[in-house]
């Protein structure tokens, strides 16, 4: 028997996102993304899921090249880089 707090966690609540069930993928996905769509910038979440995660941009110091540290980012990659975390965590 299914109860109310069950329902709510396959459906997806306001502060929870729908849980996957592997023979429900194509429901699973429409409700996913309306979740997203619902969250705070959730076109840009949403955006960003679809394209991909963010390839940290790489600098060269003393012959070196490494990954650019957060602070080192530009305003657009660092608003990616939030958002990469936002749509990997309602994901999870």
């Amino acid at each position: 028997m299914t109860i109310l707090a069950d329902k709510a966690i396959l459906s997806g609540v306001d502060n929870r996102p729908p849980m996957l069930e592997k023979d429900m993928y194509d429901s699973w996905k429409s409700r996913i993304e309306l979740y997203m769509m619902n969250r705070q910038h959730g076109r840009m979440i949403l955006e960003f899921v679809e394209n991909g995660p963010l390839i940290w941009p790489t600098i060269e110091e003393n012959g070196v090249t490494r990954r650019r540290k957060y602070f080192e980012l530009s305003v657009t990659d660092a608003i990616q880089a939030n958002y990469d975390v936002k749509e990997t965590n309602i994901i999870l």
